[in-house]
């Protein structure tokens, strides 16, 4: 099946919802709506089926825009299965690339929240790595715009994976690479005995080419990674109406940090145990990412009521190896980072069938959060003293240490209420209420109310309208105050500072940001295979988050602006009939705040100054991104294509002439003023399945990712938060080889 849009389908959803009622009621029925190829007239089989489709009648998307790809269109996308998940997701309208591997939905830096059948996955400490595979999903399903009550936190986008369940016996073990020095070999088994069925699948990737070039080159300085994953998934049924599920996964992931060649030293000036130079082609910094998470999930259905309850937990770490003499060179500081977070939490939901016209539900959700981290700097000290001849220069080469060590916890309370009213035939009101409490840097909460409508006014056309309330806490890494005092005054003594002291010293805690969002949208089914939809979407927000790299090792900072504007329209076709199947997004976007009132430490004067009065583009904002794709199967042989555009992140605007500020400090570019070039990157695929050889059946895959071997900038080195250039990959071919049973 090809990649879709389910806008179209937004208004059935309460029809769906009552049918999946009535299927529950009566089991023959769900056989009649879901019919079985031949091999699964297995009454497990249908149960299980019956049961998920009870669990999805939980979480309707009344309103909001779906976007889904299921396991057959990721597996008919370049690099299939072996793709990591954000290039799965980058397909859909309004995503837009960044670099390591960072997603943007509709100008919002991050805001994902993550769900694997509909059970929340906590946020853990990743930059580079990414915990979930394409491989274990059955459905991948993004959803954004005025979201119903039942999602909160994270509002940009809900990536909800419905897992591969092991409902159908048999499995595949391949083995996958090409170029960067890439090999994958990877497995995957799903069966079922008795009332239980069992999914596992696991993965080990190698390659030359773990983060973003820096300098565009196809291979890389001192780029290997080596990564490993794991899943497995197991669900009981306990009866016709009763089943318990259990998730686990982990990964553990290791990128050496890439370099470039020809630099000698940062410009700095420093001098560091009697060296002055070292070679930039020769730094050796790595960063290791892991997590581990679960969840365990009791389904219970019966005529009117369907409700669930999960318990999820996942435990992350993060561990930053610098390059002492190098770093300080560089960057005036060399920082070691080790940080972990453990979260966990239950998530209680249910839906009641109140009568034709109504279904009511609700749910309740909590998480703990415990953060832990731990630095080590190592620093040049700096005399602070305007009376002495030295004044600025440094004390000493020998580096000094600073240890910062703490932690944290952090505490969640989600409520929320809705009834799913059809006063006619043809229209769907989806109204609700929510309240989130967030105890951590700080305490905060909000009331917010939802609504959404859905209108067939034909059989084929489709129109939608929302109104949400968000209220997103900033995420869990922050930076105590007390981290700036040890850079400013290293040693105790205020004339003697440090070659990482920040050019100003507020440090306010980040806000929770609340917003107003509001989505209007259109989708037509011109024939029954091609569907065209619109989709506009206007945000205000007051603490606006936004999150930058401020420093060598590669962690995200959080900090907000006073207030913020986004807005932008979606155009999306898909066509699917018989081997062919196509789509098309085009969406223009904009994104921009006024005024950082939080974590001022990471900026200059000057520029604290420019943005207290003016709105700037945040760095992520890019006004156009396109995405489109096809696939077309003829005698066991399947040909694709996918592409992606953008006309360019943000980046510094110079300025001619600079611009003064009565405190002295001059702006010497405006902040996330320009932006890099417009690209266009194009991937091919071709597989063929034989099914009919000795120990078959096989599948052979060849894949071109960036055919014309296009080299362009995904970031420049400039813009708030970025720390330093990134490329898009150049040309690398991949072949693959499985093997199924």
């Amino acid at each position: 099946m090809a990649f879709q849009s389910l806008k179209s389908l937004s208004a059935s959803y309460a029809s769906l919802a009552l049918a999946a009622v009535a299927l529950i009621a009566h089991p023959a029925g769900a056989q009649a709506v879901q019919p079985q190829p031949a091999d699964d007239g297995n009454d497990v089989v249908v149960t299980a089926r019956r049961l998920s489709a009870a669990r999805a009648s939980i979480q309707p998307q009344v309103g909001a825009s779906t976007y889904t790809i299921d396991a057959a269109a990721i597996q008919a996308l370049p690099g299939g299965q072996n793709a990591p998940l954000n290039q799965v997701v980058l397909q859909a309208p309004g995503a837009v690339q960044d670099s390591f591997g960072q997603l943007h939905i509709r100008g919002e830096h991050n805001g994902l929240q993550f769900r694997l059948n509909g059970v929340i996955l906590p946020e853990g400490l990743s930059v580079f790595s990414q915990a979930l595979s394409p491989r274990l999903a059955g459905q991948v399903e993004l959803i954004t715009g005025a979201l119903p009550a039942e999602y909160g936190l994270r509002t940009a986008g809900i990536v909800d994976i419905t897992t591969k369940s092991g409902t159908k016996d048999g499995g595949e073990v391949s083995i996958y690479g090409g170029s960067h020095g890439e090999i994958e070999p990877s497995f995957e088994y799903g069966g079922h005995a008795g009332n239980t069925n069992l999914f596992i699948s696991g993965s080990y990737l190698q390659n030359d080419l773990g983060i973003e070039s820096p300098d565009g080159r196809s291979d890389p300085i001192h780029d290997h990674t080596q990564q490993y994953q794991g899943f497995a998934y197991l669900d009981h049924i306990i009866d016709p109406q009763s089943q318990i599920s259990v998730i686990v996964g982990a990964s553990s992931q290791r990128f050496q940090i890439p370099d470039v060649s020809g630099q000698l030293n940062g410009g700095l000036g420093l001098t560091v145990n009697g060296q002055t130079n070292f070679p930039s082609q020769d730094i050796n910094e790595s960063q290791t990412e892991s997590t581990a998470y679960g969840v365990v999930s009791y389904l219970h259905t019966s005529d009117r009521f369907t409700g669930q309850v999960s318990l999820f937990a996942r435990d992350s770490t993060l561990k930053f190896t610098p390059d002492v003499v190098p770093d300080i060179l560089y960057n005036g500081i060399s920082q070691a980072a080790d940080k972990s977070d453990l979260a966990g939490g239950l998530q209680a939901e249910g839906a009641y069938h109140l009568n034709d016209q109504n279904t009511v539900r609700a749910g309740v959700i909590v998480e703990v959060d415990r953060s832990t981290s731990r630095t080590t700097s190592q620093v040049l000290l700096v005399d602070n003293n305007p009376a002495s001849p030295t004044f600025g220069g440094q004390i000493s080469d020998q580096p000094f240490t600073i240890a910062d060590n703490g932690a944290a916890t952090a505490e969640t309370y989600s409520a929320y209420v809705q009834d799913e009213w059809a006063p006619l035939k043809n229209l769907t009101i989806n109204y609700g209420l929510r309240f989130d409490q967030f105890n951590g840097f700080r305490a905060e909460n909000q009331f917010s109310p939802r609504v959404n409508l859905v209108w067939l006014p034909t059989p084929s056309t489709t129109f939608h309208a929302g109104y949400a309330r968000y209220f997103s806490p900033p995420p869990f890494e922050l930076i105590a105050n007390e981290s700036v005092a040890k850079f400013v005054a290293p040693t105790g003594n205020p004339l003697v500072t440090s070659t990482a002291a920040p050019a100003t010293t507020t440090d306010t805690t980040p806000y929770a940001e609340r917003a107003h969002y509001f989505d209007v949208g259109l989708a037509q089914k011109i024939t029954p295979a091609l569907t065209l939809t619109v989709d506009s979407y206007y945000k205000l927000s007051t603490h606006l988050i936004d999150e930058g790299q401020f420093g060598a090792p590669i962690i995200l900072t959080p900090f907000n602006y006073e207030s913020g504007r986004q807005y932008g329209v979606e155009f999306t076709a898909a066509y699917n009939k018989g081997p062919f199947s196509a789509y098309a997004n085009f969406a223009y976007e904009k994104a921009q705040g006024l005024d950082w009132i939080s974590s001022q430490f990471n900026f200059d004067q000057a520029s604290l100054d420019y943005v207290r009065t003016h709105y700037v583009y945040l760095d992520h904002d890019e006004t156009f991104s396109a995405s489109a794709g096809a696939s077309y199967l003829w005698l066991g042989s399947r040909f694709g294509f996918d592409l992606i555009y953008g006309s360019g992140l943000r980046a510094d605007l110079p300025l001619a002439t600079p611009i003064t500020f009565p405190d002295g400090s001059q702006l010497t570019a405006i902040p996330n003023g320009g932006h890099t070039p417009g690209y266009v990157q194009v991937n091919l695929s071709l597989s063929h399945r034989f099914d009919n050889v000795v120990t078959g059946p096989y599948e052979v895959r060849l894949d071109v990712i960036n055919l014309f071997d296009r080299a362009y900038e995904i970031r420049d080195g400039s813009g708030v938060g970025v720390f330093a250039p990134q490329f898009g990959p150049r040309r690398g071919l991949f072949v693959g080889l499985s093997k199924s049973f």
